[in-house]
C-alpha cells in the first residue's frame, strides 16, 4: 500500500502541475512529508486521505491504484440508476414516480461523494434529482400580463429543494471537463430548470455561449460528407431540426392558454403531425413515433377537453396508441431499417438500442384524460393493455 500510495500522489501531483510545496500547504504538512510518501519512506495517516483525493479530483480507491475496481463500480451505478430512471416513463408531472427514483437519489448522492468529479455519475444525480423535484412539487406558472401568455412562478419553483440541489450538480459536472455529448445533455437541461427557478440570467448567460443554429453538427455534417453518407447526414438533420420546430411549438401552444384550447391550436398540431408523416411517408417512424404518437393523445384530449367529438377524440387516440404500440416492438424486437426517401439512410436500429417507454405509461396518460372518453377506450379490447 505505502508503494502504491507513494507513487500515486507523485503521478498525480505531475499530471496536475503541482509542487509538493503546494499540495503540502493545501493539506497542512510540510513538503518534507509530501517528499518523504513519494519517496516511500512512509505513508499519510489515513485522517489526510480523503483530503489528498479531493485535491486531486481522484476518489479515494483511484488513489490507491484501484483503478479497474473503480471503473466497474462506477460502470455498475450507473447501469443500475439508468434501469432505475429510464422505467419511468416519457411523462412527467407531479406524483408520477415510484419511491425508488429517491433509493436511486441516494446512491447517487453516494456515489458522488465516493467519486466527487465524475461527470457521469454527477448527470445521472442532477437527472434524478430533476425528476424528483417534478414528482414531490411540480412547476407553477401565472398569467401576469393581457396577453394571457404563462411566466413561470418562480416564487414557488425556487423552493423546490430538490431543483436546488439538481442545479449544484449539473454546475459541478460542467466544471469536471465533462464528454461533449454529457456536456450537451447537462446544458440542455439545466437552462430551462434556471428559467423556471428565475435565475434568467444565468440560463440566458449559458444559452448565448453556444453555437447558432447554423453551425451545429447536423447543419454541418451534411455540408462535410458526400454519398451515402452526406444522405445518411440530410436525414438526420431533417428530422433533428423538425423535431426541435415540434418541441418549440408545442411549448408556445401550453405557454397560451387561450391557443391551446382554440381551432387555430389544434390546426398547429395537425401541421406539425402531417409534416412528421410527409417525412416517414411509408409509416415507417422509428424512433419517431412516440414523440408522433404523443401528438395525437394532445389532439384527442384537446377534443376531449374543449367540447369536440367523441368520434374525433378517439380517432386521434387510436392513432396515437397505434404509433406507441408500433415502437415498443421496435423496441423489443430491433433489427429496423428506415425507407422513406429523405430517411432511407438513417442507420438502422439494433436491438436494445431505444430508450423503453415505462410500464405505467398508459396508466399515466390516461390520467389527463375525461372519465367519458377512458370509459369508450375501455370498451375496445384493442386498448386492454393500457389498462393491465
Amino acid at each position: 500500500m505505502q508503494l502504491n500510495l507513494g507513487q500515486k500522489i507523485r503521478e498525480l501531483r505531475r499530471r496536475d502541475g503541482r509542487t509538493q510545496e503546494a499540495l503540502a500547504e493545501a493539506i497542512g504538512v510540510t513538503s518534507q512529508a509530501v517528499s518523504r510518501w513519494e519517496a516511500n519512506g512512509g505513508y499519510p495517516d489515513m485522517e489526510m486521505v480523503p483530503a489528498i483525493a479531493n485535491y486531486f479530483h481522484v476518489s479515494i480507491d483511484e488513489l490507491f491504484g484501484y483503478h479497474d475496481d473503480r471503473e466497474e463500480k462506477i460502470k455498475a451505478i450507473l447501469e443500475e440508476a439508468t434501469r432505475i430512471l429510464t422505467k419511468q416513463g416519457l411523462t412527467m408531472y407531479q406524483g408520477s414516480l415510484s419511491s425508488d427514483v429517491y433509493e436511486c437519489i441516494e446512491m447517487l448522492r453516494n456515489a458522488s461523494e465516493e467519486f466527487p468529479n465524475e461527470p457521469k455519475i454527477l448527470l445521472k444525480l442532477a437527472q434524478a434529482l430533476h425528476m424528483w423535484g417534478w414528482h414531490k412539487c411540480g412547476a407553477r406558472a401565472i398569467r401576469r400580463d393581457p396577453s394571457g401568455i404563462l411566466e413561470n412562478d418562480v416564487e414557488y419553483n425556487a423552493q423546490n429543494v430538490y431543483w436546488q440541489e439538481a442545479v449544484r450538480a449539473y454546475e459541478r459536472l460542467l466544471k469536471c471537463n465533462p464528454s461533449p455529448k454529457d456536456r450537451e445533455v447537462a446544458i440542455c437541461q439545466i437552462t430551462p430548470l434556471y428559467c423556471r427557478m428565475g435565475e434568467y440570467e444565468k440560463a440566458k448567460a449559458l444559452a448565448n455561449e453556444q453555437n447558432a443554429l447554423s453551425i451545429c453538427k447536423e447543419m454541418l455534417l451534411p455540408e462535410a460528407t458526400d454519398g451515402e453518407e452526406k444522405a445518411r447526414y440530410q436525414g438526420e438533420c431533417i428530422v433533428s431540426l423538425l423535431s426541435a420546430l415540434r418541441l418549440v411549438i408545442s411549448t408556445s401552444i401550453a405557454r397560451r392558454p387561450a391557443l391551446s384550447s382554440s381551432e387555430y391550436g389544434r390546426q398547429l398540431l395537425l401541421s406539425v403531425v402531417d409534416f412528421y408523416e410527409k417525412i416517414f411517408v411509408d409509416g415507417r417512424c422509428g424512433a419517431w413515433h412516440p414523440t408522433i404518437g404523443g401528438i395525437y393523445l394532445e389532439l384527442a384530449q384537446y377534443e376531449n377537453n374543449n367540447g369536440g367529438s367523441m368520434e374525433s377524440a378517439l380517432c386521434y387516440f387510436d392513432k396515437g396508441f397505434d404509433h406507441f404500440k408500433e415502437y415498443k416492438r421496435i423496441f423489443s424486437e430491433g433489427d429496423y431499417q428506415y425507407s422513406a426517401p429523405l430517411v432511407s439512410a438513417l442507420p438502422k436500429i439494433d436491438k436494445g438500442s431505444l430508450a423503453s417507454i415505462g410500464e405505467d405509461f398508459w396508466e399515466k396518460r390516461l390520467r389527463t384524460f375525461q372519465k367519458n372518453i377512458i370509459e369508450e377506450i375501455r370498451k375496445n379490447p384493442k386498448y386492454a393493455e393500457c389498462f393491465e
